[in-house]
């Protein structure tokens, strides 16, 4: 048996809190590994966490300025010079195009080669594919992902969610949602199969638990008809009859739902209530209107109608929350569309996965103040074309 082989082998067979250890143990038998450590990106993006059992945690590291948080943030293996016979490697720990951390492994350098660098970052991915695993099993990686203490509400949310980025060929995803650690109404879910991707932008009325509460209602109708098969429409139909038929119209739902087709970039969008897009084609950022419809729940047996709109490769499409275009500044004046729209541009070089917290960011320097009052959700969705075109 090969040394790729034993690696992984031992990852699919520990216990699910025991991974980082026994990866330990057999990167240090077979690659002379001095030291391995698997660290965990935070909530908020900000810091990459080490795992380990507490109350034993080590000092967590900054996303952006540190050498892991290089590895993290291109999403390539980052060789790290330490002056003397040893380098560290950090290699990004993903799982298709989710970035859940980084492996950092410390290394002779005269052992640290091309092959065993592509060995070390296939064996970072299988560590990711086991971690998502683990998680149903353990708290240990869910703990290190946290920085600060959840409230309820945002606890709620984060596992209500089906990641913050993936990819395929055809198109990038990243999201991202702030206060990190108190979120309670906004949320997204998305879900992509052979010939379609579908993506819900949520903003759940009301506040903390009563907000998350709603959300989780309304997202489970709409995956629950999703799931069953049926149209865009029907969807939104029958999520509509869930939620005023536990609220009876006092509490709503707002959704923009999209449906992407992927084999030729046609979007079926529905927009029920305050979520927008923004386009970004080649240089030019313009908000995409919908015709408005009434948010669900609020009144029972509601219809909805689809709009149709077309993708082409290349473009940049960016979902954002009420909380993001109607942030207010010091003075009370909203984010607005033209600071938003100058917040795509600059941010355009960067990847899918990085525009969401670049454009959070930009909105925290807005506000110049305490936190936020309302919730702020950007989700990016870059689209590369059907398969022939993206290739």
């Amino acid at each position: 048996m090969n040394r790729f082989l034993a690696a992984e082998r031992t990852l699919r067979t520990a216990a699910p809190h025991q991974l980082p250890d026994a990866l330990r143990d057999v990167l240090c038998d077979h690659y002379a590994a001095g030291s391995v450590e698997l660290l965990m990106a935070d909530y908020g993006l900000t810091v990459l966490q080490p795992v380990s059992a507490l109350p034993d945690t080590p000092q967590p590291v900054r996303v952006h300025s540190s050498p892991e948080g290089r590895a993290f943030g291109a999403q390539e293996p980052f060789v790290e010079e330490r002056g003397g016979e040893d380098v560290r490697a950090h290699l990004p720990v993903t799982v298709r195009g989710d970035r859940l951390g980084v492996l950092s492994v410390a290394l002779p350098a005269a052992a640290c080669d091309k092959e065993t660098l592509a060995e070390l970052a296939d064996i970072a991915e299988v560590l990711g594919h086991e971690v998502l695993v683990a998680e149903r099993d353990t708290d240990l990686y869910l703990r290190a992902r946290r920085k600060d203490r959840l409230t309820l509400a945002a606890e709620m949310q984060w596992q209500l969610l089906p990641g913050r980025s993936c990819s395929r060929r055809e198109y990038e995803l990243g999201a991202q949602l702030e206060p990190a650690y108190a979120i309670f109404g906004d949320n997204f879910d998305w879900s992509a199969g052979a010939d379609r991707l579908s993506l819900y932008i949520t903003n759940g009325m009301g506040e903390g638990i009563e907000a998350s509460l709603l959300t989780h209602l309304g997202i489970n109708a709409l995956r629950n008809a999703r799931r069953a098969g049926i149209s865009l429409q029907d969807q939104a139909a029958l999520a509509d009859q869930a939620i005023h038929a536990h609220y009876r119209g006092d509490s709503h739902l707002s959704v923009l739902m999209v449906e992407l087709e992927l084999s030729t970039g046609r979007m079926r969008v529905i927009d029920a209530g305050s979520p927008r897009m923004l386009r970004l084609r080649g240089r030019t950022v313009e908000h995409v209107g919908f015709e408005a419809q009434l948010p669900l729940g609020m009144f029972e047996e509601t219809d909805y109608l689809v709009q149709e709109i077309q993708a082409q490769p290349g473009d940049r499409m960016l979902f954002v929350s009420d909380g993001v275009h109607g942030g207010a500044g010091p003075g009370g004046q909203p984010y607005g569309e033209r600071a938003l729209a100058k917040a795509v541009s600059s941010t355009r070089l960067l990847p899918a996965t990085e525009v969401p917290r670049a454009v959070l960011r930009e909105l925290s320097g807005h506000r110049d103040g305490p936190g936020p009052e309302d919730d702020a959700l950007v989700v990016c969705l870059d689209w590369h074309g059907p398969p022939a075109a993206s290739h």
